[in-house]
């Protein structure tokens, strides 16, 4: 459902400002561009998952004491919400077609994460390794980010009131949810993400002139730049053995769809 109503945007986005530019219109905010600093504020949802990348069990050995549990049959799957954005902008000219932009803001989102045939029931000498775990399969990440992402606009010449643009840059967000430091893992129910992360961002929107405000629908893919993963700690009556829950995971970084509606 999340992906219909997103291709739906997509194609609003490439139609709506080929029709909007048919006709002469009064040129609204002639010399809006023409600033060198300006202010707004954007409203916004958002759609994050997260890219996740395993370990490479080719070389899988069963009777390694290193790691004896087979991860190789597990993967994680993703059911993400949508959550909402709200924030800042501080727009700098540099070029007639080109812009710095700064928007901080506030960014919230839940992830339901649900792992399917992560070994739980392995045992030593029949004894359950897992078995005081808390909900082995699902584990449910909420975050609260201060997204500080730092952008450059490239936007083409004016057409009547309306102005396509690209846009792209770097972001470092920090999640106010963190449990990173928390002294409890996924054995007693916390899957742990990390504090601090950096992005990049590339995106399109279309500026269109009213006659007191310029507003501006936008769409931009986020990505994570570094793993946002804290590994569990081994078991406690075996040490020797890796979580079953983050031990098979290499790589799991933000993946969203931001979609903004700005007011200048």
């Amino acid at each position: 459902m999340t992906k219909k109503i997103l291709l739906l945007i997509v194609f609003v986005f490439l139609t709506v400002p080929l029709i909007y530019s048919q006709k002469e219109r009064i040129e609204y905010l002639p010399n809006f561009d023409k600033r060198t600093l300006h202010f707004g504020y954007y409203l916004g949802i958002n759609s994050n998952s997260f890219e996740i990348n395993y370990h490479d069990q080719s070389g899988f050995d069963p009777n390694s004491p290193v790691n004896p549990i087979p991860p190789r049959d597990m993967f994680v799957s993703v059911d993400a919400s949508l959550g909402f954005n709200i924030g800042f902008v501080i727009d700098y000219r540099l070029h007639k077609n080109i812009n710095l932009r700064f928007e901080p803001g506030l960014v919230s989102n839940t992830k339901t994460l649900t792992f399917v045939d992560p070994n739980l029931n392995a045992t030593v000498d029949g004894i359950p390794i897992y078995a005081n775990s808390t909900n082995n399969l699902e584990r449910e990440v909420a975050g609260t980010y201060l997204h500080l992402p730092l952008l450059l606009k490239l936007s083409t010449n004016r057409l009547n009131n309306i102005r396509p643009y690209i846009i792209g840059g770097v972001s470092y967000d920090y999640n106010f949810s963190s449990n990173e430091n928390n002294g409890k893992d996924n054995f007693e129910g916390e899957f742990r993400m990390t504090q601090s992360n950096f992005m990049y961002e590339i995106g399109f929107g279309v500026d269109f002139y009213m006659y007191f405000f310029k507003f501006t629908p936008s769409i931009r893919g986020v990505f994570a730049i570094n793993n946002e993963l804290v590994e569990d700690y081994n078991p406690v009556d075996y040490p020797e053995y890796s979580s079953p829950w983050t031990g098979p995971i290499d790589f799991m970084g933000t993946r969203g769809i931001y979609l903004n509606l700005t007011f200048e």
